[in-house]
């Protein structure tokens, strides 16, 4: 017998049919012999939904009341979803029963709208199992010391699995999503995309950093901590099919790199539709200015990305970075109001049509050049690179927007992904 957590994404509980769906292959699991975890998130769209009422009866406010409010109201999508499930098993014949993250407790910090887990009590979850029932465990939320209900943010519901699964020791995480597992790029934009069998840890890592929706990046983070295995497969396969070639489908995200994995210089194309870029023009060149420009920021709990500080000109300097796109208004207005009158700089300017470019592979350690035939290849296709940034397994550009998808299809075929192994 073993212990498997399953996460399932919001279209795969869309309707009452998907919801019933899922139950049967949950139960399939139970009655296999295996305890079973269960972390759903909302219904698909719900949770806008819910947020879009918030926003008609006022616009969003940068104050931890409001953001208090957000976080009570869209916890609600995921404690109906997983009531609906355990409703299913329990008519499926499996004994079922759901909690919301309160209950179990999933403790976390008080950040609303993007907390963060700090620790999971699984007494009572492990004495459900152990009387043979499944546990379903709302996704997304957990709670903090003063009683609050909190968020985890987009996708917070792969971190919440992916965090029982660590608190648990489960043997595996199985993340069912609307996709059959990892691809070289989406295979919307590159219809030639090829399915991974496996990926490494630390490319997934990059990729979900670099926007790849598949996971969220705080789940595999959980997972490279805690050494949690994880496996991305489809919720769209019969229900019915043989257990075994369901539990060996789709991508596993391994942390052992093997050669195969290495002869891949490159394994992924990612891309990030969703970030702005934010220039701050004629800045002091003196020791501490990105502090000064980048703690506010950092205060305000708003993630930078790229970062690039131009060379000085009659000690003055232009400092640009990128953060996601629901931040932006937010940032430009900190910016002008108090950063930019306290250091003495001209002005700031931002770009919200700009998205970035990845290519990602464990293959870029030992090969040389990788980089240099990114540049090629974009200038090839008269693509001009704003910004760059590196890593050991990762090179990013930051480029106009409705370049993207030229992007991407050229980056693709010029590394062979389209001839990848699935």
């Amino acid at each position: 017998m073993a212990l498997y957590v399953h996460k399932y994404g919001g279209t795969s509980m869309g309707s009452t049919e998907r919801i019933r769906n899922v139950a049967k292959r949950v139960a399939k699991w139970a009655r296999a012999g295996h305890q079973v975890v269960v972390v759903p998130s909302a219904m698909s769209g719900e949770t806008n939904r819910l947020l879009g009422l918030a926003k008609e009866l006022a616009p969003a406010r940068a104050n931890d009341a409001y953001h208090r409010e957000l976080d009570m109201l869209a916890a609600t999508g995921e404690q109906a979803s997983s009531a609906l499930l355990a409703i299913a098993l329990q008519s499926e014949g499996q004994p079922a029963v759901s909690y919301t993250g309160w209950q179990v407790p999933i403790r976390t910090d008080d950040s609303y709208t993007k907390a963060r887990i700090e620790s999971i009590d699984d007494q009572r979850v492990r004495a459900d199992l152990d009387a043979g029932k499944v546990v379903i465990i709302t996704g997304f939320q957990g709670i903090d010391a003063g009683g609050n209900i909190t968020t985890l943010g987009r996708g917070g519901s792969d971190t919440s699995a992916v965090a029982v699964a660590a608190a648990m020791k489960a043997d595996e995480c199985l993340i069912y999503t609307d996709v059959d597992g990892v691809y070289t790029t989406d295979p919307r934009v590159v219809p030639q995309a090829k399915r991974l069998k496996t990926v490494s840890f630390e490319e997934m890592l990059e990729m979900a950093s670099l926007g790849s929706k598949v996971l969220q990046i705080r789940s595999v983070e959980f997972a490279g901590k805690y050494k949690v295995p994880m496996r991305v497969l489809s919720s769209f396969t019969p229900w019915d099919i043989d257990l075994n070639e369901e539990a060996t489908s789709g991508t596993l995200i391994t942390f052992e790199e093997d050669e195969k994995m290495e002869q891949a210089v490159v394994s992924g194309i990612a891309f990030n539709r969703g970030e702005a870029k934010i220039s701050v023009l004629g800045v002091p060149d003196t020791p501490g200015v990105a502090y000064r420009i980048l703690g506010p920021v950092a205060d305000a709990n708003i993630e930078v990305d790229v970062i690039i500080q131009n060379l000085s000109k009659d000690g003055r300097t232009d400092f640009s970075f990128t953060v996601n796109h629901s931040d932006y208004d937010r940032a430009l207005d900190l910016l002008r109001e108090k950063v930019v009158p306290s250091l003495g700089a001209q002005e700031v300017v931002g770009d919200a049509e700009i998205c970035k470019v990845s290519i990602v592979g464990i293959g870029m350690r030992s090969h040389v050049g990788v980089a240099s035939k990114m540049f090629r290849v974009l200038s090839e296709e008269g693509i001009n690179i704003q910004m760059i940034s590196t890593s050991e397994i990762k090179t990013s550009v930051v480029i106009d927007e409705k370049y993207l998808e030229l992007a991407v299809r050229a980056l693709h075929k010029a590394f062979g992904l389209d001839q990848a192994a699935a």
